[in-house]
């Protein structure tokens, strides 16, 4: 497993030492179930909002609850391991809930960033964020880049 993922907890230490060395933290979640170009988009524009990249993944449990039970398509081990072989990417920590609140809380990230097609007010997280300080990025999304289309069209094309 990589060096770059820790559990909440041991990532917490990690993130306030970084902090008080003066490094801004951003935060970013997400699924990642096949990365693709819209996913590399994003995170290299997450990066480039701060110092510190860390991106929390779902849990197998927490993506069957958000998007049904034929996902997610990779097992969350392997999905955290991709995104942390990424150069953007500093950390990767998995969560179990269906939403990074508590990821959130725990981490204390100077930048919350989420993709354009949330709208701003239903972000997880802003308001604890903006309570500390900290700030809220919308980074628009790459068009036609979503792991829901890719599956589509693995459907369409590979049927037997």
């Amino acid at each position: 497993m990589s060096e770059k993922i820790f559990g909440r907890e041991k990532l917490k230490e990690k993130v306030q030492a970084l902090k008080r060395e003066g490094k801004r933290i951003v935060f970013t979640n997400g699924c990642f179930e096949l990365l693709h170009i819209g996913h590399v988009h994003y995170l290299s524009a997450a990066k480039a909002e701060g110092n510190i990249l860390v991106v929390g993944v779902n849990s197998d449990r927490s993506v069957r609850e958000i998007k049904g039970p034929r996902r997610p398509v990779m097992p969350e081990n392997e999905r955290a391991e991709v995104l942390a072989s990424l150069a953007c990417v500093d950390f990767v920590t998995l969560f179990d809930e269906p939403d990074p609140l508590v990821t959130i809380r725990t981490l204390m990230p100077d930048v919350l960033v989420k993709g354009a097609d949330w709208e701003e007010d239903a972000i997880v997280g802003k308001n604890v964020v903006e309570a500390n300080g900290g700030r809220v990025v919308r980074i628009p999304l790459t068009q036609g880049a979503s792991t829901t289309g890719i599956i589509e069209k693995i459907l369409t094309n590979y049927r037997e």
